[in-house]
């Protein structure tokens, strides 16, 4: 999955938790089903260029994009 929006580094690395699972909140992806740092379920950029480059490694033909049908109402 590849996330992208304003603060999304800072606000994905919330989401996912502390590397190490025994350090993470509750409540985060690694806070509930990581077992130890070798087997933490998920991985997170924390930087966007460092991001760019896992993307390309990850999804080298194209990523598919997704819009909410509430998108067009929004104003920002």
């Amino acid at each position: 999955m590849v996330l992208e929006g304003k603060s999304v580094v800072s606000t994905g690395i919330k989401i996912i938790g502390a590397t190490n699972p025994a350090e993470s909140a509750p409540g985060t992806i690694r806070g509930y089903y990581a077992i130890d740092i070798g087997r933490n379920v998920i991985h997170g950029s924390d930087a966007v260029e460092r991001g760019r480059k896992k993307i390309a490694i990850w999804f080298p033909e194209s990523i598919a994009e997704w819009r909410s049908s509430l998108h067009s109402w929004i104003y920002e």
